[in-house]
C-alpha cells in the first residue's frame, strides 16, 4: 500500500526557513531595511517623476531609464514588506497562492530587467553607430513595442513557468530561502520535474542570450566611440554606467540561479541568505544612482527640485 502524498491541492501554506538561524539579530535586520527600502523607493521615484514631469526627458533613452526604475519599484514590492513582516513575526509562513505570486514578481521582474537594459543597448548603438537614422527607427511606436516586449515577454515566460510548477505533486512544504523561489518549489515535488526544468534553462538561456547580444552591441559601440573624443564623452556618460548595471545584475541572477541549483548546504544560512538577496538588494538602488543621477541633465534637474532656492543652476 503506498503512502499517502501530500499533494499540491493540500499544501496551503510554505515555511520559509531562512531566517531561523539569524533571529536573534532580526532586530538590526529590521532597522537596516526599514531605512534601506524606503531609501529606495525614493530613488526610483525621484527618477521616474522627474523624467514623467519634464518634457526634455521624454526621449527614448530616458523613456526606457524610466522603465528600469518601475521594474525595480515592481519587483521589489514582491520581497521587502513580507520580508520585514517576517522579521518580526515568529513564525516565517506563506501561503501556497501567495509563494507563487511572489516567484512570478520577483523573477519577472529580472527577466524585465535583461530585457530593458537590452533595448536600452539597442538604443544607444542607433544613436552611437547610426546617428543619422535613429529618429526614423526609434520613433514613438517603436518604443511603444520596446516596452510592451520588456513586460509582456517575462510575463509570459513566468505564466508558463507558474503553470509548470503549480501542476506538480508536492512532498513537503518547507522552502529554506528567505523567499520563494521557483526551483526550492520544485525540489518538494515528489515526482519527475523535467519539464519544469527543461523549459527552466530554456528561459534561462534566452535571458543570458540577451546579455550576449548587449555586449555584441558593446563591440560596435566602442570601435565607433574610440574614433572621437565627443563619441568617448558620450559612451561614458551613458554607456558605462548601463553596462555597471548590466553586470552587476548578470552576476547576481546567475549566482542566484546556480547555487539555488548546485549550491552546498554546508554553507553557513546567513551568507546562503546575502548571496540569495544580492540581485534584490543591489541592482534597485543601483540603477536610479550610477545610471539615473549620474546623467547630468538629470542630475541637474533633481538638484532644482529639491535644492531650488539653495543652489542656482541655470534652465
Amino acid at each position: 500500500m503506498q503512502p499517502s502524498l501530500e499533494n499540491v491541492s493540500s499544501v496551503l501554506v510554505f515555511t520559509l526557513s531562512g531566517l531561523n538561524v539569524t533571529m536573534e539579530n532580526r532586530f538590526v535586520f529590521f532597522s537596516f531595511t526599514a531605512l534601506f527600502y524606503p531609501l529606495m523607493v525614493f530613488c526610483n521615484v525621484t527618477v521616474i517623476f522627474t523624467i514623467i514631469l519634464h518634457k526634455k526627458f521624454h526621449e527614448p533613452m530616458y523613456v526606457f531609464l524610466c522603465n528600469l526604475c518601475i521594474n525595480g519599484l515592481f519587483g521589489t514590492s514582491g520581497f521587502y514588506p513580507k520580508f520585514m513582516y517576517d522579521l518580526l513575526a515568529h513564525d516565517h509562513v506563506i501561503s501556497y497562492t501567495g509563494c507563487l505570486i511572489q516567484i512570478f514578481v520577483i523573477y519577472s521582474s529580472t527577466a524585465c530587467d535583461f530585457s530593458t537594459l537590452t533595448v536600452m543597448a539597442y538604443d544607444r548603438y542607433l544613436a552611437i553607430c547610426r546617428p543619422l537614422e535613429y529618429h526614423s527607427i526609434m520613433t514613438n511606436q517603436m518604443v511603444f513595442k520596446c516596452i510592451l516586449y520588456c513586460w509582456l515577454a517575462p510575463f509570459f515566460c513566468l505564466s508558463i513557468l507558474i503553470i509548470l510548477t503549480s501542476r506538480l505533486t508536492l512532498c513537503g512544504s518547507t522552502i529554506e530561502k528567505l523567499f520563494c523561489e521557483i526551483w526550492a518549489v520544485a525540489k518538494l515535488s515528489c515526482f519527475s520535474t523535467t519539464v519544469n526544468n527543461v523549459f527552466g534553462y530554456i528561459v534561462i538561456l534566452a535571458y543570458f542570450g540577451h546579455t550576449v547580444f548587449i555586449f555584441c552591441s558593446y563591440i560596435h559601440l566602442i570601435r565607433k566611440c574610440i574614433k572621437s573624443i565627443e563619441g568617448r564623452h558620450k559612451f561614458m556618460q551613458t554607456c558605462v554606467p548601463h553596462l555597471v548595471s548590466l553586470i552587476n545584475v548578470t552576476v547576481a541572477f546567475l549566482f542566484d540561479v546556480m547555487y539555488s541549483r548546485y549550491g552546498s548546504k554546508n554553507v553557513p544560512q546567513g551568507v546562503r541568505n546575502f548571496m540569495a538577496l544580492e540581485f534584490l538588494l543591489v541592482p534597485p538602488i543601483l540603477n536610479p544612482l550610477i545610471y539615473g543621477l549620474n546623467l547630468t541633465t538629470i542630475r541637474q534637474q533633481v538638484m532644482r527640485m529639491f535644492f531650488k532656492k539653495q543652489v542656482g543652476i541655470s534652465e
